[in-house]
């Protein structure tokens, strides 16, 4: 039942929260707003209440909120509806009304669903520019508030991770501090730092980054470690504590399908023992290595169910900001995962709100990084996926755990605020470039004039849906036969 429960729950709440957006701006400003679907084509279940007809439409890719519209056939709905505009063929306007015999004909409603005329103070176009505005990004608004607020509520839930470790997994090199990538190894234990005893890998953080001398001592089971150097100035504290990694052991918890680890045959539970014969201890220190090798064969020794084994994996190249500059960067990437580590800690909700708006902040950054990837050419189109690879992910996540699907749908959420936004006719931020333009030059653009440009965003729209479907059913292909 995953199968389509997981994708449905997920991708439907996204689209009923997007469209809510707009259908509450709409009725707040007054705009008639006859219909509200979530999905296209067919009714499956449809029910009038009010003004409103209610419908679930049985194609889910998608919603749309119809309102009452001057030039109804180009406008009568937020992000498509394929239905025909009742008043398509009137002149002026004047909404056309059904037949008294229709099955759903009320006498006292105004069209589609009776013979009374749509106000022209009730239609998008009579509205201010502001109200306009308000009722086209209502919908992304109420997708990022969808996405902050799931953050928020599982930070509250679930609480803090605990890193219950004081064992370093790995050290990058700091340019201002090079003594402590070469005294500093894999495998010490940090017992102070500063003078000051540490329980658990997030007092270390906290110790190295807020603390205030202009020195830096840690304290391990071999010694003690002091910056900066003579002579030298103590390096920003926050770049030294992102320096240090914990320890997570090299074994493999999950695979990424249709990326390199999971086409080369590697598998959960593999530990990994060396890369190009170099042994490695810890989850870090592997993925220095693999970093380090975009586009380059990478050797695996590893050790399945006790017996030893080689596999060779081409890490993909990608864009991603380095950990300590923040600069973008060509890395190596595998698609792999380690065991998830750490123990929960009750949080106030203060400190919920603060760590879920960081989430939430940040999972809109790496999308506007990927959007500005496939401009600059950074970032292949082959990445990107479609409803296969959603309701994969979907899967995968009601698999792991509830966590990871409301994870999933906050990803999902802040990535339909983000992409909508693009100025592409179809989507709300090609309707709010239309509406400022028109404004700015005093008149609405002509019939003829709005329906090439609903032409070229539907042809943008289509070409992008060809291609993810490309993408997914490639990936589902070489799932097949690898």
């Amino acid at each position: 039942m995953l199968s389509w429960i997981a994708p449905l729950l997920v991708f439907g709440i996204v689209v009923f929260v997007h469209e809510l957006g707009h259908f509450l701006a709409a009725k707040l400003t007054g705009v008639y707003a006859p219909r509200f679907s979530i999905g296209f084509g067919p009714a499956l279940w449809k029910k009038r209440r009010g003004e409103t007809e209610y419908i679930i439409a049985a194609l889910p890719l998608g919603g749309y909120v119809r309102m009452a519209s001057r030039d109804d056939e180009t406008m009568a709905m937020l992000e498509g509806g394929g239905e025909k505009a009742p008043n398509a063929d009137a002149p002026g306007g004047a909404a056309k009304a059904p037949a008294a015999s229709a099955p759903d004909f009320d006498p006292n409603a105004m069209v589609p669903f009776g013979p009374h005329p749509v106000p022209p103070d009730r239609w998008f176009e009579s509205k201010p520019l502001y109200q306009r505005l308000f009722i086209m990004i209502a919908g992304v608004s109420m997708n990022a508030l969808l996405a902050l607020v799931v953050s928020i509520g599982l930070v509250a839930h679930y609480g803090r991770t605990i890193l219950n470790t004081r064992t370093v997994g790995g050290v990058r090199a700091v340019a201002a501090a090079p003594s402590l990538k070469s005294e500093l190894r894999v495998g010490d234990t940090i017992t102070a730092v500063d003078g000051t005893p540490v329980k658990n890998w997030n007092e270390i953080q906290r110790a190295i980054a807020t603390g205030e001398g202009k020195v830096l001592t840690l304290t391990t089971t071999r010694g003690s470690i002091t910056l900066p150097e003579p002579g030298g100035k103590l390096p920003d504290r926050t770049e030294l504590a992102l320096a240090i990694d914990y320890f997570i052991p090299a074994v493999i918890d999950s695979v990424v399908p249709d990326q390199p680890a999971a086409k080369a045959g590697m598998l959960g539970k593999d530990s990994i023992v060396a890369l190009n014969g170099i042994p490695v201890t810890s989850w870090s220190q592997m993925v220095e290595t693999v970093s380090a090798s975009p586009e380059k064969a990478v050797r695996f020794s590893l050790v399945r169910r006790g017996a030893p084994l080689e596999i060779e994996v081409i890490p993909r190249g990608i864009k991603a900001p380095d950990p300590l500059t923040g600069k973008e960067r060509e890395v190596g990437r595998v698609g792999i995962a380690p065991r998830a580590m750490g123990d929960r800690e009750a949080i106030g909700a203060g400190e919920a709100v603060k760590l879920g708006t960081r989430a939430t902040l940040a999972m809109g950054g790496a999308v506007v990084g990927v959007l500005k990837g496939l401009v600059t050419g950074q970032v292949s189109l082959s990445q990107l996926g479609g409803p296969i690879a959603i309701t994969r992910a979907s899967v995968a996540a009601a698999k792991s755990g509830f966590e990871r699907l409301m994870e999933l749908l906050a990803f999902l959420s802040i990535n339909v605020a983000v992409l909508n936004l693009l100025p592409i006719p179809i989507l709300d931020g090609g309707q709010i470039l239309l509406n400022i333009v028109e404004s700015a030059k005093g008149s609405a653009f002509s019939l003829r004039t709005r329906e090439y440009i609903m032409r070229v965003g539907l042809v943008a729209i289509a070409l992008l849906f060809a291609l993810v479907m490309f993408n997914d059913i490639k990936g589902l292909w070489l799932s097949f036969i690898t």
